[in-house]
């Protein structure tokens, strides 16, 4: 396995990192918060944040990178994502002798370490502490001024043919902790377990939460379950999918979010 970015030094000036292939959009998100855009000379499909990535030559996405295009370019550093690139990809441009460092934040707070070792790593040091050190402090805001809010039943649509959800480990049960949700299936089997809608009808759900895909919204018509808590108050509601499921500063709008769904159940 790759070693992750913590155990990178502080280059010193000559290795600093000027062409940057980032292979996914978080990692590119990123690299533009800091003011390291610009040192991007490629990333991977759905890298649409700030609107100048759409710009940037995409290589690859979940199905695999173009590894000929990746020497071609012939980056200085390469910032690979472990949970979403093929491991047999990573391994190859380790083998070709590419500086690879590896972000794949799993908590919240592994945000604001990425943002600082990130700009480490491109000369940017100064802007990555600024922003890691706002993003840390609105976080920590929002944690106390929820931490003693009455728990709320949440049930996370992660998508609905099949319907899938969150469970403990997953990246959005960090979002619904901070906010003190309570996730009806945090001790499923997997972190995103597929279930039947007969056994959110169990858990009692008092909010359903959802993303904006249009495909997950018009999959099932909740109205049909009244019974279920959630239906019955109308507390369903939906968000852009970028905000939660990325982990990047933008997280906090994405927290802000569902905690704002949950104190309208609160009422």
């Amino acid at each position: 396995m790759l070693g992750a970015a913590e155990s990178t030094h502080l280059p010193k000036p000559q290795q600093l990192a000027k062409r940057v292939i980032a292979l996914s959009p978080h990692a590119v998100e990123m690299l533009f918060a800091i003011g390291a855009g610009d040192t991007i000379v490629a990333t991977t499909d759905h890298a649409d944040y700030p609107a100048t990535a759409k710009n940037i030559p995409s290589i690859g996405g979940y199905y695999g990178i173009q590894v000929e295009r990746v020497i071609e370019l012939n980056p200085d550093l390469i910032v690979v994502w472990q949970s979403g690139n093929k491991m047999e990809d990573i391994k190859q441009l380790q083998d070709l002798g590419f500086k690879l460092v590896n972000s794949d934040p799993k908590t919240l707070a592994d945000i604001a370490t990425n943002l600082e070792q990130l700009g480490q790593l491109t000369g940017h040091s100064i802007k990555a502490k600024q922003v890691a050190d706002d993003y840390r402090q609105q976080l920590a805001e929002i944690k106390s001024n929820n931490q003693n809010k009455p728990a709320v039943k949440v049930f996370y649509q992660l998508w609905s043919t099949p319907l899938m959800t969150v469970a403990k480990g997953s990246w959005i049960q960090n979002l619904i902790e901070v906010c003190h949700g309570e996730n009806v299936f945090y001790d499923a089997a997997s972190e995103y377990p597929q279930i039947s809608i007969e056994n959110v009808l169990l858990t009692g759900a008092e909010v359903i939460l959802q993303s904006q895909d249009e495909g997950n919204v018009l999959g099932i018509n909740w109205a049909d379950w009244p019974e279920l808590p959630a239906v019955k108050n109308q507390h369903i509601y939906q968000f852009d999918a970028d905000l939660l499921h990325r982990a990047t500063p933008r997280a906090i709008l994405g927290v802000n979010a569902v905690c704002g769904a949950l104190d309208k159940v609160r009422g």
